[in-house]
């Protein structure tokens, strides 16, 4: 059963983000795998926070356990890029592909096709949305995934640790793009590729 998981003390938008995520959000998830969904609102205006997120070619702006990332050529679908994992997590290298990226419905989606990890049919897609936050302009960050969950572990062991991760990096996102809109910094950072 995919549950959605709110990284926040209040809850804006129930409705509205429980119909985002059916609209986005959608993966098939075997009996094999398991799958979640989890929310973050930032304190940053969306066309900032759509900017970092959309930069395939650069993770490490806002991911805080990449170290560093290879994109050969310019970031379309299909594109794949070779990401080095900071040490402290099972793994060192991760190889992706960019299924989806769409500027005018701030989708993100992106599968984990190798590396020296246990992420194996790892999916996920990250959706962008404007949101009014205490009477100002903010933005609402949805991220899902479905992974297998490996052998000798369970659904909820696996939903755990990348649960982890994203709430990791969601918390990393916020950070970055509220200091940014605090320093006035509210253009776009250099989305051409």
């Amino acid at each position: 059963m995919e549950q959605i998981i709110v990284d926040d003390s209040e809850m804006y938008g129930a409705l509205v983000t429980a119909q985002y995520a059916r609209l986005h959000h959608r993966h098939h998830c075997r009996d094999d795998q398991c799958t979640s969904v989890l929310v973050k609102y930032i304190h940053a205006p969306v066309h900032l926070v759509w900017s970092l997120v959309r930069r395939f070619d650069q993770p490490q702006k806002y991911k805080p356990f990449v170290s560093r990332c290879i994109v050969h050529g310019h970031p379309e679908i299909g594109t794949l890029r070779q990401v080095n994992v900071k040490s402290g997590l099972p793994a060192t290298t991760s190889t992706e592909r960019l299924e989806q990226l769409d500027d005018d419905e701030r989708i993100l989606g992106i599968n984990i096709i190798g590396g020296d990890h246990r992420l194996k049919n790892y999916s996920s897609i990250l959706t962008v949305h404007p949101e009014m936050i205490n009477g100002s302009s903010g933005t609402m960050v949805i991220e899902s995934f479905v992974v297998d969950v490996p052998q000798g572990n369970t659904k909820d062991d696996t939903r755990y640790f990348v649960e982890s991760l994203i709430k990791c990096n969601l918390k990393s996102l916020a950070s970055v793009s509220e200091r940014l809109a605090s320093q006035d910094i509210t253009n776009p950072i250099a989305t051409t590729f």
